[in-house]
């Protein structure tokens, strides 16, 4: 099943950009190949950029002390494992903890190093990191995987904090309620979403045999899909056969 997910608001949007590049950033730093190693560093400017927003840092924050104030008011509920609860909102106590002791903005620490800052200048330019342009960045992809791997460890971990705050409130979001199969009838599906919950994540499972691809719209007052086909012509086109897909819808 391939699994699409539609944020309902820009605070969503944004952590589910981070969680995109972090996992990137995981997948690039793990490689042996110099050029691994160029896209990881990459991935790491890309993250300083999203992560520049002014109050980013202040709505995870936020969102952490949220998430643990409304658990700490289930304890003493007796249909709820106890031990497993404390254990989740002991991890949003450390990650607030965390994050709350960087200074600044998230990956504010690598401005200050030159180096850095000298290839993150030039990597916005087309072919701007080559030799002649940087010969310290070419020195340092000719060096072992392992040395170039420390140094992104080095680098990364100063966004680590912000990586495992966002992870955990993502997870705890799509925990939030179970997915129901809804069809499609003649590729369209629209669901009028309940008043008094605030809907913020939507996530939809479709099977890749199908070959089709949701168009996804929302807001507070409905859901829309529509399913459409990637033709020989590399465009896509509406689907109007009936189609079953999962459907799940986060408060």
């Amino acid at each position: 099943m391939i699994l699409y997910e539609y944020p309902f608001n820009e605070r969503i949007r944004t952590y589910l950009r981070l969680e995109h590049l972090f996992r990137r950033l995981g997948e690039l730093v793990a490689g042996e190949s110099a050029l691994s190693h160029h896209y990881a560093l990459m991935t790491v400017f890309e993250v300083m950029d999203v992560a520049a927003r002014a109050d980013l840092k202040a709505d995870v924050l936020r969102d952490l002390d949220k998430h643990k104030n409304l658990l700490a008011s289930y304890r003493g509920n007796p249909a709820i494992q106890q031990s497993v609860l404390d254990d989740v909102i002991g991890q949003l106590e450390r990650n607030f903890g965390t994050l709350n002791t960087v200074p600044g903005k998230a990956g504010q620490a690598l401005t200050e190093n030159e180096w850095l800052m000298s290839v993150r200048s030039r990597a916005s330019i087309p072919a701007g990191t080559c030799e002649f342009d940087l010969p310290a960045y070419y020195a340092w992809q000719h060096r072992s995987a392992a040395v170039r791997r420390a140094d992104l460890h080095r680098w990364a971990a100063t966004l680590a904090p912000l990586a495992e705050s966002v992870h955990l409130l993502l997870k705890l979001l799509r925990d939030t309620d179970t997915p129901t199969r809804v069809v499609a009838a003649g590729g369209q599906f629209q669901q009028t979403l309940p008043q008094g919950r605030s809907f913020q994540l939507l996530r939809l499972r479709i099977d890749p045999a199908l070959g089709l691809i949701p168009e996804i719209s929302g807001n507070r007052l409905m859901v829309s899909v529509r399913l459409m086909r990637q033709d020989a012509d590399d465009r896509l086109h509406a689907s109007t056969e009936d189609a079953t897909f999962e459907l799940t819808l986060c408060a």
